[in-house]
C-alpha cells in the first residue's frame, strides 16, 4: 500500500468506446465518457480527483437507470451537492443527470451513518469535495462487490492512491492491506470496544482470505480498460 502506487487513470484511451447498438441502454463506461466531456477548471488541475468524482457517477448514473430510482438512492448526493459537483468538476454530467428528480439532501440510515462519521473524521480537509467523497463512498459501500468496483474505479490501486490523499491517518492504519470494507467495519467495531473475530489474530483465523484475499475482478468500466489495452 505505497503512496506511490500508480493509478489506470492516466492509462484511459483519448476517446470513447464504439456506440451501442441501438435500444441498448447506456452502461457505466458510456456514462464515463459524457459525464468527462467538457471538465471543469477543478477538474483540469486535479486529474485524477475527476477521474474518481467520473467513475462513481457514471456507475451510479448506470444502476440507477437500471434499477428505475432516484440518482440519490445510488449516489448518495441530493440535488444541492450534485449540481454543485458537477458546476466544478463535471460540466459535461449536466445532459445526464436530472437536477430536478432529486431530493435536495441525500438520506442515510443507521449503519450508513456510522461510516460516514468514521469518514468524515479522517478526512484529509473540510472541503466540500472530501464531504461528497465521503457521502458518495458511504453509500457505494453498500453494494456487493468489492470498494474499488463499488465505486467504479478500474483497479484496487486507484482506491488505494484514493484513501491515501483523501483519508491519510485511516489508511496509514491499514498496515496489513486488509480489504477496505472489512478494514472499515474492524475500525467501527474497535470504536465501540468490542470485536467480532474469535481468532487469537488474523493469522491464525480460518476466514484470513475474506478479510486479506486478493480483491480481483472486473471494473464497471471494463470497456475502458479493454479500450486502453488495444492502444497501449
Amino acid at each position: 500500500m505505497g503512496a506511490g502506487a500508480t493509478t489506470t487513470a492516466e492509462a484511459t484511451p483519448a476517446g470513447p468506446p464504439a456506440p451501442l447498438p441501438d435500444g441498448d441502454a447506456p452502461g457505466a463506461a458510456d456514462f464515463y465518457w459524457r459525464v468527462s466531456d467538457s471538465p471543469g477548471e477543478a477538474a483540469r488541475r486535479d486529474p485524477f480527483s475527476a477521474h474518481v468524482f467520473a467513475c462513481i457517477l457514471a456507475v451510479s448514473l448506470s444502476e440507477a437507470a437500471t434499477r428505475g430510482e432516484p440518482l440519490e438512492r445510488a449516489l448518495g448526493l441530493g440535488a444541492d451537492a450534485l449540481a454543485e459537483l458537477v458546476a466544478r468538476w463535471l460540466p459535461g454530467a449536466r445532459a445526464c443527470v436530472d437536477l430536478s428528480a432529486e431530493p435536495r439532501e441525500a438520506s442515510f440510515d443507521d449503519e450508513e451513518e456510522q461510516l460516514r462519521g468514521l469518514l468524515r473524521a479522517h478526512q484529509a480537509d473540510a472541503s466540500a469535495e472530501a464531504a461528497w467523497l465521503t457521502d458518495m463512498m458511504t453509500r457505494r459501500s453498500l453494494s456487493d462487490t468489492h470498494l474499488w468496483q463499488d465505486l467504479g474505479l478500474l483497479a484496487r490501486d486507484e482506491l488505494t492512491r484514493l484513501m491515501l490523499q483523501r483519508y491519510p491517518a485511516l489508511a496509514a492504519r491499514n498496515v496489513e492491506n486488509m480489504k477496505w470494507k472489512k478494514f472499515f467495519y474492524r475500525q467501527l467495531c474497535a470504536m465501540e470496544g468490542f470485536t467480532l473475530c474469535t481468532a487469537p489474530s488474523c493469522r491464525e483465523c480460518g476466514d484470513f482470505d475474506s478479510c486479506f484475499g486478493e480483491e480481483t475482478g472486473e471494473s464497471a468500466l471494463a470497456r475502458i480498460r479493454r479500450d486502453a489495452s488495444r492502444t497501449a
